[in-house]
């Protein structure tokens, strides 16, 4: 990246020099030196050819007497010289270039270069300067490059540079400066190139630079600053090139870059940035490179983060561990981009309308990312895509399990789904976080989906935070950053930030920890991962494992053995955290499966385990009900409504009596077919489960279960489970129903769960936790009930109840 036009202009000099042959100077030559004619640049790039004496390491103390008059380059690196007289160097009337870098100045005063009027190019860096006087160049009115880096300045006079106007190119770079004064450059009008990283100054102040109307080049590199005041860079009209790199800024310098409108280099490479937000590289009309790479903190670039940027051709974003969210209006009026550098960090994928707001876009490097191989990233393989990846067979997808290590580009496009889940990364913010008492919070969650999700933050006591909701202690911006203000250690405890579309949600959690901070606990020595399968019925087999703790993800995919031989796409279930057992439907009796779990923990590692497990082969009843899913919910429906019908009937809403006055079924039976029940469910649903909970007895001292809903939709099952929110609202749980006796053993009261909202696919059960979203709600009952109410009611048949 063309951001440091010195660096790079050197290099293109040394490469030239290199393939240039060297000449012999036949002139008397200083014992050990070479003396030669090579080829030689001038600080404005012209080509020369130099007499030269080459003098380096030999470790002299003084210059060497008898030098060639005619000398034009005179090379003296790497000695140990102290001193230098004028007489020494007085009679080189030719010289240009004197190179003193490496040895043991200590002291300008020790260096007389008042003979010296035509010289052009000084070096006088990594020796031992400790300070500059006023006037330390006296004589050096030609001057033009002047090299004092790695040196021990901590200390320079305001007219330290008097008398070098014409100088172009200054290295104050890695010194011990602690402060820039702007009268340095009053004495430096024409001044090109400025290097002055690498000097532990505490701030960049208004108007440091204002004289040096004619820079060109600023390098401001490993400085530890934390901000830069809004007029830092006020009068430096003519700035192209400017670096940022390796410093403290936690913020996109936006004010200050206004100042500098020409700029067309930028580089802020190596700075604790967390976001790049709206507007923070907007209307930078000339800018050609931009560089973001190297960034540990770095996570999101949010909608609008780079706006009217005409002549941008390049963008470096790399090497940013946890930068795992680009939004999809990221850029806007990019119209000259071409190169998209995004390698190395820590997306899941690159969003097609973020491609297709760039209508020049020719290449973009997406290798060394953990790619998620679905509906988002299709655009890669739909015909007509002419963008070209950057070393494409190391561009790799990492889920689902059955798509790992296959490249992007030869995924077929139908194996990617039309739809996507939400997904938070789990690099998005850490599982704990301690803060002071008194000070601010700001956490960053963001998740890429299709739809495009909506996020929201849930607090340890309950509460729903979103963008509409402000407060005194929270406020939650659109893009899903919640601020925790001035906290107390009433705010401390667990927050989750949950993402949610049509198709599922996906949620994080962080431990907010006011004060000390608890022991976290570690990955677990010898924790072994173990999937294993508890039923198998004709089409559905449920699977358990036991959760290793600090885990942050859970991932369930499976696929039939004949689906693996094919490569063909696995199903892929992304779990609450808590959850220790899963059901699969909707299967292939007689098949086997292969079924893996993949946990994620904290610390980025992951474990993955498998097994196989075969469907029972079905009975003809079950295959009868398994050809024609539809018929289950038409028995039980008709079940039902005869149930309704015979209440009715009877006319008080009372159970049949039966023989010797018992009732023909329990009280519990027709709760909510005979007056109304005032119990109204509605989205957001969360069903706190009580299992030690006593239930109220009817007349007859039976067990009542809670009213049922009168079902508009059934899903018939002989597994169920309820997610359930704990009381805290924090983490899902998973509750079984509870067993009543009576004459239906095993109906026990009837329960609700969740079913899958619209657009999941057709094998995958739901991933929602309660409360997420609107609800349909579902009746579950198993084959025993509904056959023993068909007994009740005098019918002659065996009702065979399964699932699909």
């Amino acid at each position: 990246m063309r951001l440091l036009v010195a660096p790079l202009l050197l290099a293109w000099v040394a490469g030239a020099i290199a393939t240039v042959p060297v000449v012999p100077w036949h002139v008397p030559c200083p014992p050990r030196c070479a003396c030669q004619i090579r080829p030689w640049y001038t600080p404005l790039s012209s080509y020369r050819e130099a007499t030269t004496v080459d003098c380096n390491d030999l470790f002299l103390t003084a210059v060497p007497p008898a030098l060639p008059a005619g000398t034009q380059t005179l090379l003296l690196q790497s000695n140990g010289i102290v001193r230098v007289d004028q007489s020494e160097l007085g009679y080189l009337a030719n010289l240009t270039e004197l190179d003193l870098s490496q040895n043991s100045f200590s002291d300008t005063r020790d260096c007389d270069f008042r003979a010296l009027p035509q010289l052009l190019s000084l070096h006088l860096e990594e020796n031992q300067l400790t300070r500059l006087e006023d006037h330390s160049f006296a004589g050096l009115a030609s001057l033009q490059e002047l090299y004092l880096n790695h040196n021990q300045l901590y200390r320079i006079a305001p007219r330290a540079f008097a008398g070098l106007s014409n100088l172009l190119r200054l290295h104050l770079n890695s010194n011990l400066l602690r402060a820039v004064d702007g009268r340095w450059f009053e004495m430096l009008p024409s001044l090109e190139i400025l290097m002055i990283g690498g000097n532990k100054v505490d701030a960049i102040l208004d108007m440091n630079f204002r004289p040096l109307a004619n820079l060109r080049s600023l390098v401001l590199a490993g400085m530890n600053l934390r901000e830069i005041s809004d007029y830092a860079l006020e009068g430096l009209q003519s700035l192209e090139s400017l670096s940022f790199y390796d410093n403290l800024l936690a913020r996109v310098p936006r004010r200050a870059l206004e100042q500098v409108p020409g700029l067309k280099f930028l580089d802020l490479n190596k700075n604790p940035l967390q976001r790049v937000g709206p507007g923070d590289f907007a209307n930078m009309l000339h800018l050609k490179e931009l560089g973001l790479n190297n960034m540990e903190e770095l996570v999101s670039i949010d909608k609008f983060a780079l706006v009217n940027l005409p002549e941008l051709t390049k963008l470096d974003i790399t090497n940013n561990p946890r930068l795992s969210f680009i939004h999809p209006r990221a850029f806007h009026h990019l119209p000259q981009m071409e190169t998209l550098m995004l390698n190395n960090n820590a997306l899941s994928a690159l969003h097609q309308q973020t491609v297709e707001s760039l209508p020049n876009l020719q290449e973009v490097g997406l290798h060394g990312n953990p790619i998620r191989c679905d509906c988002v990233i299709r655009w890669a393989n739909a015909t007509g895509t002419h963008v070209r990846f950057i070393e494409p067979q190391s561009t790799l997808c990492a889920e689902p399990p059955d798509l790992q290590r296959r490249p992007v580009r030869e995924v077929p496009f139908r194996e990617m789904t039309d739809h996507c889940l939400p997904l938070i990364s789990p690099r998005s913010f850490p599982p704990s976080l301690q803060v002071a008492s008194g000070e601010s919070l700001v956490l960053h969650c963001r998740a890429l989906a299709e739809p495009e999700p909506e996020i929201y933050w849930v607090t340890p006591a309950g509460v729903r935070l979103t963008a509409a909701r402000a407060g005194r202690k929270y406020r939650v911006y659109p893009e899903g950053t919640l601020e925790l203000r001035r906290v107390t250690a009433e705010e401390a405890g667990l927050y989750t930030c949950v993402a949610q579309n049509l198709v599922g949600a996906d949620t994080k959690t962080v431990s907010v920890v006011v004060g000390r901070a608890p022991l976290q606990p570690g990955r677990g020595k010898g924790w072994g991962l173990e999937l294993q399968v508890q039923e198998t019925h004709p089409y559905h087999i449920l699977l358990s494992w036991v959760s290793p703790p600090n885990t942050v993800s859970t991932n369930l995919t499976w696929s039939s053995a004949s689906a693996l031989q094919g490569h063909r796409a696995t199903a892929v279930a992304r779990l609450p955290r808590g959850t220790h057992s899963y059901n699969i439907t909707r299967l292939l009796q007689a098949t086997e499966y292969w079924a893996c779990l993949q946990v994620a923990f904290a610390d980025a590692h992951t474990q993955l385990a498998c097994v196989w497990a075969r469907t029972k082969e079905a009975t003809p009843c079950h295959r009868a009900l398994g050809d024609q899913p539809g018929l289950i919910a038409i028995l039980a429906l008709t079940i039902l409504l005869l149930a309704a019908g015979l209440a009715a009937h009877l006319g008080t809403g009372q159970p049949r009596q039966g023989v010797g006055g018992r009732p023909l079924l329990p009280a519990w039976a027709f709760w909510g077919w005979s007056t109304p029940s005032a119990r109204v469910v509605s989205a957001p649903l969360v069903l706190h489960w009580n299992p030690g909970r006593k239930l109220p007895r009817s007349s007859e001292g039976e067990t009542l279960s809670p009213p049922l809903m009168h079902p508009l939709l059934f899903s018939v099952s002989v597994q169920s489970q309820l997610l359930a929110l704990s009381p805290s609202g924090q983490e899902l749980k998973e509750a079984s129903p509870p067993h009543l006796g009576g004459l239906l053993p095993k109906w026990g009261p009837s329960w609700i769960r969740r079913t899958r909202g619209r657009g999941m696919p057709r094998n995958a059960s739901s991933r929602h936790p309660s409360g997420l979203h609107s609800e349909r709600i579902a009746v579950e009952c198993c084959k025993d009930t509904a056959n023993a109410m068909a007994k009740a009611f005098g019918l002659q048949m065996e009702l065979c109840v399964g699932t699909k």
